[in-house]
């Protein structure tokens, strides 16, 4: 029978700390979340890989450092509300839950909102709402929001996700230029986005976040 509490102790330990992870608040997540829970079954052997899990259709669960790195980025507090966007069987939710007060899933099928809420219920994870709509679309109606959280790879940032951000909130993407990507974090000061760059990952673009490109003959 698969330990899944040492692969986990030895992902923090080999993946996570060695990417200059340092907050306490994530290093407890991350030991605290059963990874192999919120990913597909047949794949659950290599949920502490140290590499992206696929869902379906160009979907991922991000890799532990990505994800750590992000979060260690954006230092979430116990009192904020955060938005996870493309939060796949809710693995991300379930570690940002243990660091805010709320927050707000959104993904965009059904059959994964229904695995995600039972993955979730089954973890204890009682302060996460599944949202079911597009990604791109977000979820204003529980906004605004301290800190939006995107799980997976943009190409064009809409100004409908940045206006659910709070005034002095933040944002973390992975931006890609073709083969290229750089995990960036956005605050927003005086209504406008001031974005800095935190350092360089890859994952799929996320339906809706992509370039729209010319046709051409």
């Amino acid at each position: 029978m698969t330990d899944y509490k040492t692969l986990r102790t030895t992902m923090v330990d080999t993946q996570v700390r060695p990417a200059d992870v340092t907050k306490y608040t994530v290093i407890d997540a991350l030991l605290a979340v059963p990874r192999e829970n919120f990913v597909p079954r047949d794949k659950r052997d290599a949920a502490y890989v140290g590499e992206h899990v696929t869902l379906d259709t160009g979907r991922v669960v991000l890799d532990a450092r990505c994800l750590s790195k992000m979060l260690d980025a954006l230092d979430i507090q116990n009192d904020e509300l955060v938005l996870d966007i493309g939060s796949g069987l809710g693995y991300s939710a379930a570690v940002i839950a243990r660091m805010a007060e709320a927050v707000v899933a959104v993904e965009d099928d059904e059959d994964r909102v229904a695995d995600a809420q039972a993955a979730l219920a089954e973890f204890g994870a009682d302060n996460v709402i599944m949202h079911q709509g597009e990604l791109v679309a977000g979820a204003a109606e529980h906004g605004p929001y301290d800190v939006i959280v995107v799980e997976g790879a943009v190409e064009i940032m809409p100004d409908s996700l940045l206006d659910q951000l709070k005034e002095g909130g933040r944002i973390v993407s992975l931006f890609m230029d073709g083969a290229l990507g750089v995990v960036r974090v956005g605050y927003k000061i005086d209504g406008v986005m001031n974005w800095r760059q935190a350092f360089n990952a890859g994952a799929p673009v996320l339906p809706g976040f992509e370039k729209h490109r010319a046709f051409t003959l």
